[in-house]
């Protein structure tokens, strides 16, 4: 079985909601990485003088391969991340190999048959 990777930098408020549309879409579930940073195109200057840095969550879903572009599409539409520049990014990664996944594995094979190509 395929799979891809799909990386999402959103804010902290969106992360439950784009978690719960993922697995809706047919994720089978997630990893967040908290407190990431990110910097935008324009330098966002703070009261003092500081640059801001706006408090993300990285969201990592390994996502079987057919479901993955509807996935992807749920999530970015969720995330409203098309609407303006600081409203974070989604990417989709090729995965060569991923262990540690049999019972996943079984549980997606029941749902989707398995076409070995």
């Amino acid at each position: 079985m395929k799979f891809k990777l799909l990386m999402a930098f959103v804010d902290v408020d969106k992360t439950e909601k784009l978690i719960d549309t993922a697995r809706k879409a047919g994720a089978t579930g997630a990893t967040i990485i908290t407190s990431a940073k990110g910097v935008g195109l324009k330098e966002a200057i703070g009261i003092f003088g500081f640059q801001v840095h706006s408090q993300r969550d990285v969201v990592l879903v390994l996502v079987e391969e057919r479901r993955a572009d509807d996935v992807l599409a749920q999530v970015v539409k969720v995330g409203g991340l098309d609407e303006r520049l600081d409203t974070g990014i989604a990417l989709l990664l090729d995965v060569d190999k991923a262990l540690g996944l049999s019972e996943h594995v079984k549980l997606l094979e029941a749902q989707i048959p398995f076409d070995p190509e």
